[in-house]
């Protein structure tokens, strides 16, 4: 019996303009799209996933955008309802989260060797693969989950499953785009959070473009077999069935077990997505930006437009879409994903990031953005290298030569550089917004090298104070160690005053 149709049953998390939250089908989701807000959820992946997801039920009922005139026409008119309607009456029979024959984004057939926990579908969840700061669940007494979190989570693993390197069926690896950073322009409304993304294909590609739920699922038979093929286009890639899934039903029509594994292989490894951002690597070409301990604010020109076009198409298309309608320019981004150690998630993260309204512009700001990074990176150097003096002379007490691990372990454990990054961070998100039409790069850059300046005169001045007075070999250790700091405070302030506009003398 066919139960549970995504199209209208409450299962998206959504946020209005007045604050007040619910769920909704895909139907309602994307008609009332203008007065939606956002989709929210305690899940970074989830937020992506439902993006994409939605994203590829626009390319399949819009069929398109084709081109930028057609994306231009839709962001002036709007969603055409009765085309979303349309496509979605269609193929409902493929949006029942239980059914016999088309269960959405499971494969109908499979009966495992074992039924698993929920948990499998849920990084913060998962016990096997996920580091204890996430919120574990006992896999032996999981207890039982909801129709709308099942599908939610259904997706999510769809689109950020890491390789295990294990499977009863023949294993495939990891999903396209699972450990790279996503971006997301948000838009005032959620339509036109939806629209920035909704970046073009060519015609060609959208007609043979068919997402998860317009395939026939793939049988146990072939998935065995290490089935793999090439993405169709964007609707393909951003429903890619990586794990084979099939859920149990209890009784009372929630769920507790299911049956996974590894599913499709994707062979399309020179696709772009248009969600990432890339960098160039002399050995192994195209690479998308990942998420670092350190913070992704300090790769944030990698988000930002240029000749190179290596930032996120969506960040490209929101602003050619708002060109001549600045009102509508998306005013950040957001930026989710996950970082793992091969098959353990090791965290995620959902950054926001004021877009600066130079975007707007004819002037790329990107090697702008990029000469502040580097500029508080070179201070950093100054200080680690003044760090690791105190560090090598204090545990060379009583003529023992320390080892280069034991120096770096002791400057980690400083909190001299943390505290630099942290106040660092914050005084970029604000130089974000100084990036105006009007304003001129060189009193930008004048104001973070000031923030640099005082940041770094500031982090050593702490460090120093917290040496004990009354201990003379650190006292000595912290003398010769200021040396590096006190020459870049130098330079910083030497260049502030090439910066800085000169008074005339009367």
């Amino acid at each position: 019996m066919s139960r549970f149709n995504l199209i209208d049953e409450k299962w998206i998390p959504v946020r209005f303009p007045d604050g007040t939250r619910d769920e909704l089908g895909i139907r309602d989701t994307l008609l009332r799209s203008k007065d939606i807000a956002a989709i929210e959820d305690s899940s970074p992946l989830v937020v992506a996933a439902l993006h994409r997801f939605l994203l590829a039920v626009l390319y399949r009922a819009l069929e398109g955008p084709t081109d930028i005139d057609q994306a231009k026409a839709l962001f002036k008119e709007g969603f055409p309802s009765e085309k979303i309607t349309a496509y979605l009456e269609k193929w409902r029979d493929r949006f029942w989260l239980f059914d016999e024959k088309y269960p959405f984004g499971q494969i109908p057939t499979f009966e495992p060797n074992t039924w698993r926990a929920w948990t499998a579908l849920a990084a913060e969840h998962n016990a096997d693969n996920a580091k204890v700061l996430f919120d574990h669940v006992d896999v032996e007494a999981p207890g039982t989950i909801t129709e709308a979190a099942a599908a939610r989570w259904i997706l999510a693993t769809q689109t950020f499953s890491v390789s295990c390197g294990k499977s009863e069926l023949s294993h495939t690896g990891t999903a396209p785009s699972a450990t790279a950073a996503m971006a997301l322009p948000l838009g005032s409304d959620f339509q036109d959070t939806l629209l920035f993304s909704l970046v073009p294909q060519n015609r060609e590609v959208i007609a043979a473009d068919l997402p998860l739920w317009e395939r026939h699922p793939e049988s146990v038979a072939n998935l065995k077999t290490g089935f793999e093929r090439a993405a169709s286009g964007l609707a393909d890639r951003y429903t890619w069935r990586v794990r084979s899934v099939r859920l149990e039903e209890n009784s009372s029509g929630r769920i507790g077990k299911l049956a996974f594994a590894s599913g499709v292989g994707n062979t399309s490894t020179e696709q772009s997505d248009p969600m990432l951002s890339y960098r160039i690597d002399d050995t192994r070409g195209k690479l998308p930006i990942q998420f670092r301990d350190r913070g992704l604010w300090r790769d944030f020109d990698s988000l930002l437009p240029d000749e190179s076009h290596l930032a996120p198409q969506v960040i490209e298309h929101a602003t050619v879409l708002t060109r001549m309608n600045r009102g509508r320019f998306p005013r950040s981004v957001m930026v989710l994903g996950q970082a793992n150690n091969k098959a353990k998630i090791e965290y995620w993260r959902m950054e926001r990031f004021a877009l600066p309204d130079a975007l707007t512009g004819d002037r790329f700001i990107r090697a702008e953005i990029r000469q502040l990074l580097k500029d508080s990176e070179d201070a950093q150097k100054s200080l680690w290298s003044a760090c690791s003096s105190f560090a090598r002379d204090l545990l060379s007490r009583g003529d023992r030569k320390p080892d280069g691990k034991d120096i770096k372990k002791f400057v980690t454990q400083m909190s001299a550089n943390a505290w630099y990054w942290s106040t660092l961070e914050t005084r970029f998100h604000e130089i974000l917004h100084e990036y105006t039409l009007e304003r001129d790069s060189e009193d930008i850059r004048c104001l973070w090298l000031n923030s640099v300046q005082g940041t770094l005169g500031a982090a050593w001045a702490q460090h120093s104070a917290s040496v004990s007075t009354g201990d003379a070999w650190a006292i000595r250790a912290l003398v010769k160690a200021e040396g590096p700091v006190r020459r870049k405070l130098n330079e910083l302030k030497e260049e502030i005053f090439k910066l800085e506009p000169q008074q005339e003398d009367a």
